[in-house]
């Protein structure tokens, strides 16, 4: 018989020494113990984890009635001739005439450029005809006596200008730079009106901004697109943006 066991009266090994069982139970508990902190550690994430998804997606508007800041007008005019030199002439006369008319009306000439000229022919029942087209272009910041030409552009036509098509006038406003801050930060403002009505209906608390994306910022007729015959341009504009905003509910 060994020094560390000992036979029953059946002939069986006896039960380990008391330390040794000590020691057995001890690792039992702390591996219990581990079970129980993990378990709590965890399911105590997933109730983090499920509070981070509570959150509202909303967009907010904002719009801004502009005036426009820079004016520019494209005159297309044309003369046909049996010879090219008396369709050159003509419109020769007409550029002399537009010149004129913006001069009257106060624009520095340096403002009114040539934008181009074309030339073309075609042939009917044996005669040849040349037609010389040509562009001239007022740009412009001054939009109120820019306004005022567009009124009398019929003194053009009376001149003996014919006007084509593919005349007209385009207003631009450039100083969105100047707007852009103030109008985000109202479209911010009306994201968060619409998440706290939201957060109101569902019974929460709107929190802190978690994400945020700001849309493009357009610049559109105010009174709607012009088109068709007759219908120009105008220098009154809207300016829009639209943000999409991430609120956290609490």
């Amino acid at each position: 018989m060994s020094a560390t066991t000992r036979q029953t009266a059946t002939g069986a090994p006896s039960l380990p020494h008391d330390h040794s069982l000590r020691r057995w139970l001890g690792s039992a508990a702390i591996l219990s113990l581990g079970l129980m902190v993990g378990g709590f550690v965890m399911g105590d994430g997933l109730v983090r984890m499920k509070a981070a998804e509570r959150s509202v997606t909303v967009r907010g508007l904002a719009e801004r009635d502009v005036i426009a800041d820079l004016a520019v007008w494209t005159i297309s005019y044309a003369s046909t001739r049996t010879d090219l030199q008396s369709a050159q002439a003509d419109t020769d006369r007409d550029s002399a005439a537009i010149k004129r008319f913006f001069a009257e009306l106060g624009f520095p000439a340096e403002q009114l450029t040539p934008a181009g000229i074309n030339v073309s022919n075609y042939t009917d029942d044996g005669v040849t005809y040349y037609t010389v087209r040509q562009r001239m272009v007022l740009r412009t910041t001054d939009i109120e006596r820019a306004q005022q030409a567009v009124r009398r552009q019929a003194e053009l036509v009376r001149s003996g200008v014919v006007l084509e098509d593919g005349s007209g006038i385009n207003y631009t406003f450039t100083a969105l730079d100047t707007v852009k801050p103030e109008m985000v930060a109202q479209a911010t403002r009306d994201a968060r009106k619409a998440a706290e009505q939201f957060a109101k209906d569902s019974g929460a608390d709107v929190g802190s901004i978690r994400k945020a994306t700001q849309g493009y910022f357009s610049i559109d007729a105010r009174d709607g697109e012009a088109g068709g015959w007759g219908v120009g341009d105008t220098p009154f504009k809207k300016v829009r943006v639209v943000t999409t905003v991430d609120f956290a509910l609490d």
